[in-house]
């Protein structure tokens, strides 16, 4: 049986349709995989697709109803549900809550419960402020204990000079340094 991942998605929906093919690759790579969706990401349409339409491809990736709620996310602690955590796309909305310990969404409480047990949790950030209002935040966390980051760039330097973006492509390694206890390295990137 392949390594325990619980995948959650926050709506930097820009980012979607790369986080899902990273998905898609786990799964193909034996990862089993729980999909946690953010209330927003679970509800709304946007100009990058409908919920629908995301949901649906999410759960066939997967093979698993996707938890959305506080009340299924709740039990990953209590239960020890998974090995791994990863947060694919982070958005500053949710950095900041995770830094200041706010559990108001079923991937905050997912966090916060998967953190309870000690293992670790990965965090893909997409985020237009990573380097203005979310800068605080994100290096809250990279202090933090079990907590891992997918190696960051800057997306746009010129057009969008705070804006920071995982390499999703490296979700899988850092999911397997994460593992071993070890931050994937480099973490910051050059274009």
């Amino acid at each position: 049986m392949g390594k325990k991942l619980g995948f959650a998605l926050c709506g930097s929906f820009c980012t979607l349709e790369s986080v899902v093919r990273e998905m898609e690759k786990l799964a193909g790579n034996g990862w089993e995989i729980q999909p946690i969706l953010s209330p927003v990401t679970y509800e709304n349409d946007t100009r990058f697709g409908r919920a629908e339409d995301w949901k649906r491809r999410i759960e066939s990736i997967t093979g698993k109803k996707i938890w959305h709620t506080i009340p299924e996310t709740e039990p990953i602690g209590p239960k020890k549900l998974f090995d791994i955590l990863l947060v694919a796309p982070c958005t500053g909305n949710t950095l900041g809550k995770l830094a200041g310990g706010i559990t108001d969404t079923s991937v905050t409480m997912a966090v916060k419960a998967h953190l309870r047990n000690r293992r670790p949790v990965v965090i893909a950030v997409s985020t237009n402020d990573g380097l203005a209002a979310s800068a605080k935040n994100l290096g809250s966390l990279l202090a933090t204990r079990h907590i891992y980051f997918v190696p960051i760039r800057q997306d746009d330097p010129v057009g969008k000079e705070s804006s920071l973006v995982a390499d999703f492509s490296l979700i899988e390694e850092t999911l397997e340094a994460a593992l071993r206890e070890r931050q994937r390295q480099p973490l910051i990137l050059q274009k």
